[in-house]
C-alpha cells in the first residue's frame, strides 16, 4: 500500500524557538557552521491508492486539519517509493502553499 509524505514547516517569517535550541546545542557540541535549524512536523499516511484523487483530498486534509494556516505552511506532499522507503517528487508540485 502506497504512503503519502506530508511535511509541514513554521512560517518563514515566524520565530521556531525549538530550531534555535536544538542550533545552540549543536553549538555547545562544538558543530558548528549551522546557521540555524527550523523544526517542523512529518505525517505518513498510508492509502489504498496514490491517485489524483486521493491527492487531491490529502492536500486538503494537510492544509485545513495537519497544519494550521496561521503559523504553518504545508512544505510538501509526496508519495513514498514503496520499494526503496523513499519519497517521490512527483506528487509534490503544487503542495507547497
Amino acid at each position: 500500500m502506497p504512503t503519502i509524505v506530508v511535511d509541514v514547516m513554521p512560517k518563514a517569517e515566524l520565530l521556531d524557538p525549538q530550531g534555535k535550541a536544538v542550533a545552540g546545542a549543536l553549538a555547545r557540541l562544538g558543530y558548528d557552521g549551522f546557521e540555524g535549524v527550523r523544526i517542523g512536523k512529518r505525517f505518513e499516511l498510508t492509502v489504498a491508492d496514490a491517485s489524483d484523487e486521493t491527492l487531491a483530498a490529502v492536500k486538503t486534509i494537510a492544509e485545513e486539519i495537519l497544519s494550521n494556516a496561521v503559523i504553518e505552511d504545508v512544505v510538501g506532499i509526496e508519495v513514498a517509493d514503496e520499494a526503496a522507503g523513499e519519497a517521490s517528487s512527483e506528487a509534490s508540485s503544487g503542495a507547497a502553499r
